[in-house]
């Protein structure tokens, strides 16, 4: 089996200035949306990379602990952003990965997998809070009935605004569903 070469040291130094931009790029990305950077350079190895990696050449490439690679990956692969592979010729004790790279399948995956919980979850807990407020009312005093009314009122914000992310996520991923072959390309802005 003949291996595609993947960037190393040795490389061009035009190449691994771009790839290293790119992995730090998406490292900072992933933080900015809440996961760790390492998620980022994880994913970004992977859909840079010619042929399927293990975790060895994560750890080598990354310089990360295999620990480290080990749990990126498996969280990376909850979330549908890599796929294990099989890779013809190789160890059967080894794992090859490989990148999604239909991104509107990975924000239809992000968006079910997480972003929906966490919508549904803040609405749960206003929800809870309003109740609990409404059914303390009576209990308070004048001045505290003033300010649990501004509570609720600000609640009540908050609540529309999570429910027409709540729709706008549920739209995007209706669309997804019902023509996915169909998506518009991701735009490039060049």
């Amino acid at each position: 089996m003949t291996e595609q070469p993947v960037i190393n040291t040795q490389s061009d130094p035009r190449l691994l200035a771009v790839h290293d931009s790119m992995l730090d790029g998406l490292g900072q990305l992933a933080d900015y949306f809440g996961f760790s950077k390492v998620t980022g350079q994880v994913f970004g190895a992977l859909l840079l990379s010619p042929r399927p990696l293990c975790l060895d050449d994560m750890v080598e490439l990354l310089d990360i602990s295999k620990a480290n690679a080990s749990m990126t990956m498996r969280a990376l692969g909850n979330l549908g952003m890599v796929r294990e592979v099989w890779v013809r010729g190789a160890s059967g004790r080894r794992k090859y990965y490989e990148a999604e790279s239909n991104f509107w399948r990975i924000i239809t995956n992000v968006l079910k997998s997480r972003e929906m919980r966490d919508v549904e979850r803040a609405l749960h807990v206003m929800d809870d809070n309003a109740k609990k407020l409404n059914h303390a009312m009576d209990e308070l005093s004048e001045e505290e009935r003033h300010l649990a009314t501004l509570y609720l009122e600000r609640i009540s914000h908050m609540q529309g605004l999570f429910q027409f992310a709540q729709l706008m996520i549920e739209a995007i991923l209706e669309q997804v569903h019902d023509s996915p072959d169909e998506m518009p390309a991701i735009p490039n802005w060049d």
